[in-house]
């Protein structure tokens, strides 16, 4: 039997995961192999790994004449990238995990702002500052290069920090970045209206300045953003996964 081929395993599972975190696939909700066969056209195996993918990251459950369960949010690893991502990248789920990945740098980036105040090495302090000077040109064509900018200086404050748990947090914290520029009003600027923002923590950072490093981060316009992103939330209904096909026959072996 042949292992199953990445890219194929990836779309399903991609599938699968963006159809969970939607309320497509809701909690409870019962599945089982030959379904995803039939609805993929794949094989056993392939259907198995995708399965085996999301009980790692806690979001399904599988058990002998019950079939595959789908869980609630309460057990899934909802720090892997891979949930962010799929959260995200839904119209469904994306305001939720917006929110959530928010309220984390409300509790966390001023905090590490102050501390980096009081911690950054002369190079760290230089980096930042540059960073944040490049920042203050608006972006033309170059907007990829420009967010790769924003998410460096952010992710430099955390380091800077020295706190090692606020800096292993930072691909986490900087996906709500990201995913605001891929999917939200900063398409084409990134850094729309706070790039002075920028420019004052640098500063702060550089000359030491603790309390005005925190005051800098801002934590009145994450709270501004919070409380935008929870006024536009909408709950539909949702579609249920297709129940397996009466009479279907057995999935194909090998891959």
């Amino acid at each position: 039997m042949t292992e199953p081929s990445a890219p194929l395993l990836s779309t399903v599972l991609d599938a699968l995961g963006t159809d969970i975190v939607s309320g497509a696939l809701p909690a409870g909700e019962r599945f089982t192999l030959n379904d995803l066969c039939e609805r993929f056209g794949i094989s056993r195996t392939v259907a198995r790994e995708a399965m085996r993918a999301l009980e790692q990251l806690g979001m399904v459950s599988s058990a002998r004449r019950v079939g595959i369960t789908v869980l609630p949010i309460s057990e899934w690893a909802v720090y892997d990238p891979a949930i962010i991502s799929w959260r995200l990248g839904s119209e469904k789920a994306r305001d939720s995990q917006r929110t959530s990945l928010n309220d984390l740098r409300l509790a966390i980036e001023p905090v590490a702002a102050g501390l980096a105040a009081q911690h950054a090495s002369p190079e760290d302090k230089e980096e930042i500052l540059e960073l944040a000077q490049r920042l203050q040109v608006t972006p033309t064509r170059r907007v990829g290069e420009h967010l790769a900018t924003d998410l460096r200086f952010h992710a430099m404050v955390l380091h800077a920090s020295g706190n090692e748990m606020f800096s292993a947090l930072s691909p986490y914290l900087l996906s709500m970045v990201r995913g605001r520029s891929l999917y939200g009003s900063r398409k084409r600027n990134p850094t729309a209206g706070t790039a002075q923002l920028h420019l004052d923590l640098a500063e702060a950072i550089v000359r030491g300045d603790s309390p005005g490093a925190e005051k800098s981060h801002a934590p009145s316009c994450l709270r501004r953003v919070r409380i935008r992103i929870r006024a536009c939330r909408k709950r539909s209904p949702q579609p249920r996964f297709p129940p397996e096909p009466s009479g279907a026959g057995g999935c194909s072996r090998g891959s």
